[in-house]
């Protein structure tokens, strides 16, 4: 057994000796551990049913993304997709009746890996019949702290390799309106974005500021660049973004903001140094205003975005959901958080999906040169 690991290749793909000899790699498994666990009392505590929903489908549904495809041998003539999000089926069991359940599990992206992305993910989501915006952002920012508390001890006590997390939990969190953020900071103002030319007038802001064009620059994707430049980087503290254009969360019920005039979702992001940590929505609950909204999405489909109409999802709508108020936080990126930690694969018990897939080659002689 070597006395010490340090390469970072050598640690990832030989990770079971890396858990024997570093105190860090494995104390921040048993650190996400204790995080899932917590999570998990909580909304048990509040009358929340933890549930398990298919990962595999004909569409996989509940966000704009890549899916992943595979095949069954029962179904030798059709694609399975397997999911990019819960959303669609955890809003089925509310409309079978049940107010308040929850799913933490497994999603997959068939998109680019970084320091914080990684293909496949974990991801808590929770439905509550009844509850609005404010009751998902009361929910969020008393979880985040209780979180950030327990962690901090928890650290302290019996996980000494971790760092501490020294974010600022003053409740309430702050808040920025996205147009009108965005248009501040920018010190210019959006076009009508439910216009014919709002996608050209974007652009040419873009232009004008000299910003490079993203690739497949649609009206959704050019809006997205434009905050992860300008807005997300301010919200270091705890900051909720809110009220993005409609075209950014097609699931979400949407409202005209009285200020801007622009059509705007109910949804709400929490940002904490500069990442996004949790998603909140205002479910649509309109069958006709989801087909709309479905439509739409489509126009803008293309190799990143897969969004296809999914009519099984709207005759269930048909059967009346309730006002319904979604939340979802990706695990991963929160364990970072809350770890201090600025990659994903610190926190993964294997490394990200290129790691993954390339265990096993070379890995003897490597350790064996430690």
């Amino acid at each position: 057994m070597p006395t010490a690991l340090q390469d970072p290749e050598t640690r990832i793909r030989n990770r079971h000796v890396d858990f024997q000899v570093n105190d860090r790699a494995a104390q921040m498994l048993r650190f996400r551990s204790q995080i899932i666990t917590r999570i998990r009392e909580y909304l048990q505590a509040k009358g929340y049913l933890e549930v398990q929903t298919p990962i595999m489908a004909n569409l996989a549904g509940g966000a704009v993304a890549r899916p992943f495809q595979t095949h069954a041998v029962e179904f030798p003539d059709r694609h399975i997709e397997l999911r990019t999000a819960p959303e669609l089926w955890l809003k089925r069991l509310v409309l079978g009746g049940f107010e308040r359940i929850f799913e933490i599990g497994p999603n997959f992206r068939n998109e680019g890996i970084d320091k914080i992305h990684n293909p496949e993910f974990t991801t808590c989501e929770f439905y509550i019949a009844y509850a609005n915006l404010d009751h998902l952002t009361q929910v969020t920012e008393r979880l985040i702290s209780e979180l950030v508390t327990y962690t901090n001890q928890l650290t302290h006590k019996q996980l000494p390799s971790l760092s501490t997390c020294d974010i600022s939990i003053d409740k309430p969190f702050a808040r920025v309106e996205f147009i009108e953020g965005l248009q501040s900071v920018m010190t210019a103002e959006l076009p009508d974005l439910k216009s014919p030319d709002a996608e050209a007038g974007v652009i040419q802001m873009f232009h004008d500021k000299s910003i490079p064009l993203p690739e497949s620059a649609t009206l959704p994707k050019l809006l997205d660049r434009l905050a992860s430049k300008y807005l997300e980087p301010l919200c270091q503290n705890p900051t909720w973004i809110t009220n993005h254009p409609e075209c950014l969360a097609p699931l979400s019920k949407s409202f005209i903001d009285p200020g801007t005039k622009q059509h705007v979702s109910a949804r709400a992001e929490l940002f904490i140094g500069g990442k996004e940590v949790v998603n909140t929505y205002e479910e649509e609950n309109s069958p006709f205003e989801q087909r709309r909204k479905f439509e739409e999405q489509v126009k803008y489909r293309n190799d990143e975005n897969r969004a296809d109409i999914d009519e099984g999802y709207l005759e269930a709508l048909e059967w009346g959901l309730p006002p319904t108020g979604g939340w979802g936080c990706g695990i991963d990126r929160l364990v970072m958080l809350l770890s201090g930690t600025d990659r994903i694969n610190d926190v993964l018990p294997f490394g990200n999906l290129r790691n993954v897939v390339s265990l096993g080659r070379g890995g003897r002689n490597v350790v064996a040169s430690q």
